[in-house]
Formats: C-alpha cells, sequence, structure tokens
C-alpha cells in the first residue's frame, strides 16, 4: 500500500471540541523546532507559565502545561493530590464527574459520590451533606463547566464548603478556561486543569494545570510516593519552575507549546473579560436563532454554559442523521450526546476562535436547512433573522 500525506478538508468545529484553531496558532507550529532545554525555549515557558496565571486569574507558582491532553491534567491532579485509602467527595453530574471517580479509585482511594441529574449543576447542599458524613474526607472534585451537558455550578460556593471542611479542591476547568470566568487565586482554588482546545483556540495535546500553596504543602508531605513518575509533581517541579534554570525531565511538546505560547498571547491581546464577553454575546445569538426555530435547551439558563450549549432534537428526528448532513453538506461539526444523553440532544460548541458571528450564523442556516429538509417540525426561516437581530442589540 502507498501512502500519500495527509491533507484534511477544512471543517467549522462547533462541537465539544477540539474547536477551530486560529491560523495564527497554526502557523506558530511550523516554526522551527528547538531543544526543550535551549535558553530560548526556557524563555519562552518563563513567557507560557506567566500567561496561563493570567488565563488562571492565579499568582501560583506552580502553574504549567502538561506535555499531554485535558484529561493527563485530570490525572496529574489527582495522582498528586490523592493517597491509598483517602476519602474523596466527587461530584457528578455528567460524564466527566465520572471519571473524577475512576481517577480516585485507581489512586486507591474511596470516592464518596454526590449525583446530581445531567444537565443540572451540583447541589451545594448535597455536598455540605457529604462532608458533614464524611469528616475523614481529604478532598472535593468537581467539574466547573461539565462539557457532556453544557452546566456550570458554582465553584466559588464549592470551594468555600470544601474549606470549611478541611478539604482540598480539585476543579476541572477544561471547558471554562477563557471562555466563562474562572478566578483560581480569589476563589480560593487549589487544584485545577484545563485543555488547550477548546476555549484557548488552541490545538489539542497540552493541559494548563496550577496547583496553589495547600496542594503543594499536600504534595511535599506525601506518605507514599505518587504512582506515577511522569506525572510526579515532586519532579516537576524542577523542569517548569526555578529561575530560569531547568532540570531535565521529560521532551517538552516543543512545537505545540509554541501553538500554546501564540493562543495565550492572543488571549491577552483580546483580554480576559473580553473573551467572556464575546462567548456570552455569541451565545445569546445563538440562543435567539434557536429558541426561534422551537429548539429547546437542556439546561436552565441561570446555569447555562454560553460556550457549550446542549439543544434538544425535534420529534421524531434522527440526530446522527442530521450531524451527518451537516458535515457532509456543510463541513460543520457539532456534537452528539453522551451517556444518559446519548441520542437526546445536540451539544453545539462556540468556543475560543470558533466563537463568532459568521459561525452562529452559518451553523443556524445550516441547522434549519438539513431539519427543514427532513420535514422536522420546526419554525422555518427565522433562525437566521433572529440571531441577527440578537448581535444588533
Amino acid at each position: 500500500m502507498t501512502v500519500k500525506s495527509f491533507h484534511p478538508p477544512v471543517r467549522t468545529l462547533m462541537g465539544p471540541g477540539p474547536s477551530d484553531v486560529s491560523p495564527r496558532v497554526l502557523g506558530a507550529m511550523a516554526r522551527p523546532t528547538l531543544g526543550h532545554l535551549d535558553p530560548m525555549f526556557v524563555g519562552m515557558m518563563d513567557e507560557v507559565k506567566a500567561m496561563l496565571q493570567y488565563a488562571f486569574q492565579t499568582k501560583n507558582e506552580l502553574t504549567m502545561a502538561v506535555s499531554a491532553p485535558g484529561s493527563a491534567g485530570m490525572e496529574t491532579c489527582f495522582v498528586n493530590l490523592v493517597e491509598p485509602g483517602d476519602k474523596v467527595i466527587v461530584c457528578q453530574n455528567g460524564v466527566f464527574g465520572g471519571r473524577m471517580k475512576e481517577n480516585v479509585e485507581r489512586c486507591g482511594a474511596t470516592p464518596i459520590m454526590v449525583m446530581d441529574d445531567w444537565g443540572k449543576p451540583v447541589d451545594p447542599n448535597k455536598v455540605e451533606a457529604a462532608l458533614k458524613a464524611n469528616p475523614d474526607a481529604k478532598v472535593v472534585a468537581f467539574v466547573h463547566a461539565e462539557t457532556s451537558t453544557g452546566a456550570q455550578s458554582d465553584a466559588q460556593t464549592l470551594v468555600k464548603l470544601a474549606h470549611d471542611y478541611d478539604c482540598l479542591t480539585i476543579v476541572d476547568a477544561v471547558t471554562s478556561l477563557a471562555g466563562t470566568p474562572l478566578k483560581m487565586d480569589e476563589w480560593e482554588i487549589d487544584a485545577i486543569y484545563s485543555g488547550t482546545q477548546k476555549c484557548l483556540s488552541c490545538v489539542p495535546g497540552i493541559s494548563p494545570v496550577s496547583f496553589g500553596d495547600r496542594a503543594i504543602e499536600r504534595i511535599k508531605n506525601r506518605k507514599t510516593t505518587v504512582q506515577s513518575w511522569f506525572m510526579d509533581m515532586n519532579l516537576v517541579m524542577a523542569y517548569w519552575g526555578g529561575a530560569g534554570k531547568r532540570a531535565y525531565h521529560h521532551t517538552a511538546a516543543v512545537n505545540t507549546l509554541y501553538a500554546l505560547h501564540e493562543s495565550l498571547v492572543m488571549l491577552q491581546e483580546e483580554g480576559l473579560e473580553n473573551s467572556w464577553a464575546r462567548h456570552a454575546r455569541n451565545h445569546q445569538a445563538l440562543k435567539a436563532g434557536i429558541e426561534a426555530m422551537g429548539l429547546r435547551f437542556v439546561v436552565d439558563e441561570a446555569y447555562r454554559l454560553p460556550q457549550l450549549n446542549s439543544v434538544t432534537l425535534p420529534e421524531g428526528i434522527d440526530e446522527a442523521a442530521v450531524r451527518s448532513a451537516l458535515l457532509n453538506d456543510y463541513s460543520l461539526e457539532i456534537g452528539a450526546g453522551l451517556g444518559a444523553l446519548a441520542g437526546k440532544i445536540w451539544r453545539i460548541g462556540l468556543m475560543g476562535f470558533a466563537s463568532n458571528e459568521k459561525n452562529v450564523l452559518n451553523c443556524l442556516g445550516a441547522l434549519d436547512a438539513v431539519l427543514s429538509g427532513m420535514n422536522a417540525q420546526i419554525n422555518s426561516g427565522v433562525a437566521v433573522r433572529a440571531a441577527k437581530q440578537a448581535f444588533a442589540k
């Protein structure tokens, strides 16, 4: 078999991630590769660290980019802060809370589950009840922005609760970073992880993480060795920490870190608050179009993520057939439901570079055309106009 170079088609990525990558970021990846201990690269790492501190709104010294996707950022937080025999309060209101549970179990610890319906935020009252019933719990873990549903939980309240009961917090911010307000220091979050492929407009494959002082103290005073050599912060601190000097730990994803650097430069240029406002503005226009068509959102407006929109199907419509038509006829990708919502919803992403007026209007127009062609029970021909009116406001 003769294999030729791969040339992917141009898609518009409006699913749950990855999202569209800025041409500036793609261009940055094509720059000459440096050695991962080259002084020029070390200087760039310092800039990445400073810009991640800005994105997370933290002064944490241990703020860095794990050379692996967001799932590895999750595992990094758990393997460093959870030891065998610990009890961990795990909040689950979607797929990714379930993955937290699996990480706790693989660390040899016991997950104490706080369950909420998919599409609902984590209920602080249930969390407090679990903390009262388990006074020996060490950590509270929850997803700030649940990608499987588009529901956002009150991170500040949940963190305060955890601290009131002397627990550390691990927060999943994979979908929230740069897309919706997130203030690590102000909310006193202990450990946090995210991904580059969502609201940062970057390629997949890097996971920003940050550990606060309480978390670092816990890591330094562990009774057992961190089960993962690669993710052991005691070792990685010497690579990402220090005053410009780096101890060899692993070969960093050099060109992918160029991409992250460029995406963070773009975030600084736009301004973090402006990025939050852009995602909110584009959501409001999408919402106007979706509701004009007669479709509904899964998540109540008070808890709804602007960057990840879960939308119900018209009766009798095959959601996979709609997604296939959008991909084949319009080169537009939206996402399917996961878990309990599989086959019942679409997930429409408005993240990072993909969160713009053109994409909102194109998505609504294409969705309207495909559903009308399937004789779906919708209000045809009104969605784009409604979105334009929302933008005009």
